[in-house]
Parts: structure tokens; sequence; C-alpha cells
């Protein structure tokens, strides 16, 4: 599910700007960006009627349509400045040169982020009696997410861009779904299953359930037998 969220880093400000091009009006504004694997999310959003209308801007963009002619259309859609300032921070011309720092992290994170098919997989193996591999894939579970959570941070290590909109200044922070994924259980769970593996085995066993009716068959075959003397005389 994180793989396809909008929230692994976002900068959020309250300011005064320019609404459009050519025109001198200045609104009260709420300017958000987020930003996920695959693009970006651009908002501008204020509850109060200003200009007899409700300032309500959601415009996604991803990392294959920021380019120059995605760009010029939202200069012909008469998109708000705050927008069109932001979009173009990440073109390709831009100085900043964020849409290469954060295409390419998100790519290298996406692609390691193939951790639900790990997760499948040791939940499959956690009812069948092979619960140490099932604790073994979900350590490689944790590791898949890490691994994307390290490809992601490189974006901090660079220079950060800063926003300036109106008299107020922002730069972007780990989201929601960066801590979301820091948060996971996958390296807890893995670890205590193995680790109980090892030192007791049996309850394990019995707290999963596993072999309950291979056991039950074996009392059943191993069952002390008896002799029907009167049909063996018979015979």
């Amino acid at each position: 599910v994180l793989n396809f969220t909008d929230n692994w880093a976002e900068a959020r400000m309250t300011t005064n700007a320019t609404y459009k091009s050519f025109s001198s009006a200045v609104i009260n504004a709420e300017v958000g960006l987020h930003v996920g694997l695959y693009g970006i999310n651009v908002t501008l959003k204020n509850p109060v009627v200003q200009f007899n209308e409700t300032i309500n801007y959601n415009e996604m963009f991803s990392w294959h349509d920021l380019t120059e002619e995605e760009y010029e259309g939202a200069l012909e859609k008469g998109l708000p400045n705050p927008i069109l300032y932001i979009v173009e921070k990440f073109t390709l011309n831009s100085p900043c040169g964020l849409i290469f720092q954060y295409r390419y992290s998100g790519r290298f994170a996406s692609a390691t982020l193939t951790a639900f098919c790990s997760w499948m997989l040791s939940n499959i193996l956690f009812s069948m009696p092979v619960i140490l591999y099932a604790g073994y894939m979900m350590i490689v579970t944790a590791g898949f997410i890490f691994f994307s959570m390290a490809s992601f941070s490189t974006i901090m290590n660079v220079p950060q861009c800063v926003f300036s909109i109106g008299t107020d200044s922002v730069s972007t922070e780990y989201s929601h779904s960066f801590w979301l994924a820091l948060a996971t259980l996958c390296t807890i769970i893995g670890t205590v299953v193995v680790m109980l593996n090892f030192l007791m085995p049996e309850r394990i066993k019995t707290a999963f359930s596993v072999c309950v009716d291979g056991c039950e068959d074996e009392d059943v075959f191993y069952r002390e037998g008896y002799l029907n003397s009167v049909f063996l005389d018979g015979a």
C-alpha cells in the first residue's frame, strides 16, 4: 500500500501569495506539497470564500509528466501561482534538480518495496509446519522495507531546495508513509519467531498448531493392539 501513497515527503505552509498571473489579487491559503514514489501532489486550499470562489486545488503530476510541455499545459490552464511555482521546481530545467533526486530515489525505493510478495509467502509458511522459514521470510520482508526507506532517504543527503512563497519559506520533510514503513513490526515478529523456534520449539509448534493433526495420527497408528484369541483359534 505504501508503494502507491503520495505522503513519503511533504511541505506545507499557510501564507499570503499572489493568486494568478497578470493579477494583483493576494490570497491567504494553505499550500501543500506531497511527494510520492511516482510523482507529486500540489494542493492549494482555503475554506473561506475569496474573490467569489472557494479555493480548493489538488493537482497531480507524475514523474513522467513533469516535462516542459506539462508545465506549459499548467500555465495554459491558468493554475494559481503557488502551484505553478512548486511545479516549476520539479521541471527538468530547474536549477534545484528536484525531479532527479526524487524520481531516482523513488524509483529504487519502489523497486525494493516488493515486500508484499514476501509478506504473503511468510503468511503461507505460518500455516504450514515450517515456522522457522516463516520467521526468516518475515525478516526478509522487513529487509525489503528498510532498503526502500534507505533509498528514499538519500534525498536528504543533498542540499534541500527551499520553497519561498510570499513572505514564508518551507522545505520538504519525511511524511506519514515514510514513518509508517519504519514502524513496521516485521522485524520484531520475525526475530521473535526465529528465537523462540530455537529456544522452545515444542511450545511454538503448539502455539501455531503445528503437528497437531500429525501427532494425532501417530497416536492412532502406534496405539497398543489386542489379539482376538477366539478368532485366532477358529482360524
